[in-house]
């Protein structure tokens, strides 16, 4: 029990350089004593004592800002940074050395029976106010970006955006320390966007060359011999005027 906690401790220096001590440690932040009280409420839940233990869990919430149901599996060196609303699900199942941010949702939709709650592997980091609904995964070393809203599994090594959250998968980069910057994220939209100057200005090359090669042909510019100037188009003819001026003289 001992050597837990000096890990959890040890956990939040590492990834919070606000802790400057032990002591402040101990003291000043509530997701470490948001964690230890889910301990205890998680065996009271396990050995039958439901009641009491979800009656400690919402105490916990009033004293800390965060909500942890009894039923929910915590892996170890897991740490809530600052945690203020912070809402964990009842089959929620969090891995070793998970980290979230103040904000964030781990919840289920509708009122499905049975695993409604999602997985985070280990290593894995949730950002500002995002949440992860339904009984989903999100894979070993990834991150959430804050805001986001996920409803669908998120691989390994990998970071979802926006809402509904987006999969941008890492190739060929993996992450084995645990990473911390949930604040440098791409942007699809962005990324959208330069996709389609691109293929536009190879469009237009491709057409600038095409027109330079029927100019060096003598071929018309337009396909099927259309003419290309004003001057070929001939003049409408004139339309026969209704107007009652011309219009014969009754008998």
């Amino acid at each position: 029990m001992l050597a837990r906690i000096r890990e959890d401790i040890r956990a939040v220096k590492e990834r919070d350089p606000a802790a400057t001590s032990t002591l402040s440690v101990l003291i000043n932040y509530p997701g470490l004593h948001a964690l230890w009280a889910h301990r205890v409420n998680h065996w009271l839940w396990r050995h039958g004592r439901r009641g009491l233990a979800r009656y400690l869990s919402q105490v916990t919430r009033w004293l800390t800002g965060i909500e942890i149901h009894p039923g929910a599996t915590i892996g170890a060196r897991f740490f809530i940074d600052h945690g203020m609303g912070v809402v964990i699900g009842e089959t929620t199942v969090i891995g070793d050395d998970v980290t979230l941010y103040q904000g964030v949702t781990l919840g289920g939709t509708g009122k499905e029976t049975g695993k409604r709650h999602p997985t985070l592997e280990d290593c894995v980091v949730v950002g500002v106010g995002s949440a992860v609904l339904g009984n989903i995964t999100v894979g070993r070393g990834s991150k959430v970006g804050a805001g986001a809203v996920v409803i669908e599994d998120v691989p390994p090594n990998s970071t979802a955006v926006g809402i509904p959250g987006r999969v941008v998968v890492r190739a060929g980069e993996r992450v084995e320390a645990i990473d911390l910057h949930h604040e440098d994220l791409p942007d699809p939209v962005v990324e959208m966007f330069t996709s389609l100057t691109r293929r536009i200005d190879r469009l237009e090359r491709r057409l600038a060359r095409d027109e330079g090669l029927s100019e060096e042909l003598g071929e018309p510019t337009f396909p099927n011999g259309s003419p290309t100037t004003s001057e070929s188009i001939p003049e409408e003819a004139p339309r026969p005027s209704t107007s009652r001026k011309n219009a014969p003289a009754a008998d």
